[in-house]
Formats: C-alpha cells, structure tokens, sequence
C-alpha cells in the first residue's frame, strides 16, 4: 500500500503544471469573473499558475511522505500565509478566491483515478485522509491570513484617516489652530489628546485655537475630552482658546450644565488672533 500512495503521490508531482493548468482555465471559464477581474489577472497568470502548481505538489509530497506528514502540514500552513496575503494584494475577494478549492479537489482526484483506476477501497481512504485534511488546513491558514491583511488594510485606513481628522496648523510662529470636523468618539478623543501634545510641542507652540464649528455635537465626554486636553497642553506652556461653537452647540452644553470655566472662548478665529496678539504685547 506505501508503494501505491507513493506512486500516486509521484503522478502528482510530475502533473502538477498539467492539473494547475486545467484549475486555471475551469476558474477563468466558470463565468464568475467579470471581464475586468479577468484582465486584472491575466497580467499576473504565470505567477498564479506558479502558486497552484506548488500547491498541487505539495500533496503529492504528502502522499510520498505520508509516514512523516508533519513537514508537508508545515510546508501547506507556510503556502496558505503566502498566498493568503498575495491573493488579498491582487484585489481578489475571500469568496472568489475560496472557490478555487472546489477545483483544486477535482482535478487532484481526477489525476488520481486516472493514476489509480483500479486503487482498492483501502487506498482509496488511505489517500482522502491524506488529502482532504490537508486540504482544509491550507484553505484554513489562507482564510486566516487573508482576513489578517484586511483588518490590518482597514486599521491603517483608519488610523491614517484619524491622524488626518487632528489636524494641528501653524499660523504664525507660536500659534496654531486645531480645526475640529465631526463627531468626536473615545477613539478620536485618545488621538486628539496624544496629536495634538505631540504637534504642540514640536512645532513649539504657545498658543493653540480649537475651531470646533465643525463639531455638530458636543456632549459631556466631548466636553470632558476637551478640559483634558487643555489641561494638559497647559502644563506644557500652551494657552489655549476655543472658537467656532455653533449656537445650537452652545444651546445643548448649557442644557447639559456643561462648565467651560477655564477655556477662553472666542466668537470666531479673527478673535481669537486679535486675544492672542493682545496677550502678545502684554508679554
């Protein structure tokens, strides 16, 4: 029986071009696809057809070396982040790029009763425990790392897209501006606190307006966030001055009893400038 699994496995290994080929074209030809997806991966067929013939392979090795699986499992969990993520990089989505299991199975097996027609039953569940196994670990390890690349694709969009919602601007040597747009959630109200210290700083300011006439609502935490925020930047030699606020804005915080003691407020920037050169000469 080892000598038939090996056969078998050999078979593989010599077809393994032959049956990546057959995958390829049942994939292209299944009417899944659009004509765009198509063209999109028609630029990158040969290095596909390289991966699906080194995945074909990989399970002939396994029937080959079926008395020591562990190093084809290694080798298929390696395969899986590999292409995991260069699938994810191509653009393709996880549905679409799973279906090519359902092929991969056919045309192994069909290689494998053509190699084996007369295979026994015994050899027969000798090779699905083999195969089938390893075949459900290496969609497992590439659906991992697929959804991995995504998360970590949509973290960073986020993080760059939160990085550019604390925008701090120098106006004039010493002076900058934080023009607030939007709702301020506890994610955003951590970044604005450890952005806004950080630009303070490097940009050596001494004096900071909040424009919040982008903010629609201001609610305790916002509120809260805000004292935090100035509190800290005063510590570092930084006055800070609030503009902007809206007057269906201003109508909730009083609703609420929301105590801006502390915060210079101004009706608008051109204020605020005319407080901070004020504040200037007094120094």
């Amino acid at each position: 029986m080892t000598t038939e699994l090996q056969t078998i496995g050999e078979a593989i290994v010599n077809r393994k071009n032959q049956i990546a080929k057959a995958v390829h074209e049942d994939r292209f030809s299944d009417g899944v696809l659009t004509e765009a997806q198509k063209h999109d991966f028609e630029k990158v067929e040969q290095q596909i057809l390289e991966v699906r013939a080194n995945f074909i392979e990989l399970f002939g090795e396994a029937l080959i070396e079926h008395e020591d699986p562990k190093g084809v499992f290694d080798k298929l969990t390696t395969w899986g982040k590999e292409t995991g993520e260069y699938i994810y990089n191509l653009g393709a989505s996880l549905d679409e790029a799973l279906k090519d299991s359902t092929y991969y199975r056919e045309h192994i097996w069909h290689a494998i009763r053509e190699v084996a027609k007369d295979m026994s039953t015994a050899v027969f569940f000798d090779v699905l425990d083999i195969i089938d196994p390893l075949m459900d670990h290496a969609i497992y390890s590439f659906s991992l790392t697929f959804v991995e690349a995504h998360q970590k694709s949509l973290e960073n969009a986020k993080t760059a897209l939160l990085e550019l919602s604390v925008p701090v601007v120098p106006l004039m040597p010493g002076v900058g501006v934080l023009p607030l747009v939007g709702n301020v959630d506890t994610e955003r109200a951590r970044l604005l606190m450890e952005e806004t210290l950080s630009q303070a700083v490097k940009l050596k300011l001494t004096h900071l307006i909040f424009d919040v006439s982008g903010v629609m609502i201001v609610d305790t935490m916002v509120a809260d966030q805000l004292f935090k925020v100035t509190s800290a930047l005063s510590l570092v030699g930084v006055k800070t001055i609030m503009t902007g606020i809206r007057p269906e804005v201003a109508h909730t915080m009083v609703t609420l009893g929301l105590n801006l003691e502390g915060i210079m407020v101004k009706s608008n920037l051109h204020q605020a400038f005319k407080e901070i050169q004020h504040l200037q000469k007094a120094y």
